[in-house]
């Protein structure tokens, strides 16, 4: 990796800390000890080696949901994020490459006629769907027929669900999952929705971001193609994602 220009850095990280938004409502990005309360994941690992390869300490800054981390973005308080690549968002943010792929998915009541994806969206379909989400912008763009239901977060998602609130839940496919195993008579439709393309953005609104956003897609190349990603996948047991192409 070739050393780069520090002046940009200073526009990247004013405050001489990099602050890093940590997205907690995807649970293949990150998670949070319940007890201990500290922070750990893919995206963990990946803040704490930029840190070390631009020698800048970290500040890890947890988000319950991905819009609120957006938001962070937006308003300045945050230099670097974890989020799923979207043209709305794309408006204020910079992406790198993906360096992970997530499946979104739906899921039903066992009673439910549903049996596809395909089937969802159709007049008088209730879909539930975590207020702000990358699930939220994606259905608001391609559902044609249906209604979404927007829940406060993506962990909501089930407990509305299951409050009587929609037919279909839909989200993180492992979320959704692990959600699920608190309730009965639930079940997954089969496949996938969408393909999440997860990335690192930055705010548009510094300076020289350009090249900010260059060197931070060269890290990622890199922490691709040597196995870096891999391996922090599998350390953290994650399923259900892969790494991006």
């Amino acid at each position: 990796m070739k050393t780069i220009d520090p002046s940009p850095l200073k526009s990247f990280a004013p405050t001489g800390t990099l602050r890093v938004g940590i997205n907690l409502g995807n649970p293949v990005l990150a998670y949070e000890d319940v007890v201990t309360k500290k922070l750990s994941g893919i995206t963990i690992d990946i803040a704490h080696e930029i840190g070390q390869r631009i020698n800048l300490p970290v500040q890890l800054i947890p988000f319950k949901t991905a819009s609120a981390t957006v938001d962070g973005v937006k308003s300045g308080d945050i230099d670097l994020v974890f989020v799923a690549i979207d043209p709305v968002r794309g408006a204020d943010i910079s992406y790198t490459p993906a360096y992970i792929q997530i499946e979104g998915a739906y899921m039903v009541k066992t009673s439910s006629p549903f049996k596809s994806n395909e089937e969802v969206d159709m007049a008088g379909s209730e879909i539930v769907v975590g207020k702000g989400s990358a699930y939220d912008l994606y259905l608001t763009r391609e559902i044609q027929h249906a209604t979404l239901l927007r829940a406060a977060s993506s962990q909501t998602v089930v407990d509305d669900f299951m409050s009587g609130k929609g037919n279909v839940a839909a989200g993180v496919k492992q979320q959704l999952e692990s959600d699920a195993r608190r309730y009965e008579g639930l079940r997954m439709l089969p496949g996938r929705f969408m393909v999440i393309d997860q990335a690192i953005g930055i705010p548009k609104a510094r300076p020289n971001f350009e090249i900010t956003i260059t060197y931070l897609s060269e890290v990622i190349t890199q922490l691709k193609q040597s196995g870096f990603v891999a391996n922090v996948m599998q350390r953290h047991n994650i399923q259900g994602a892969k790494v991006a192409d």
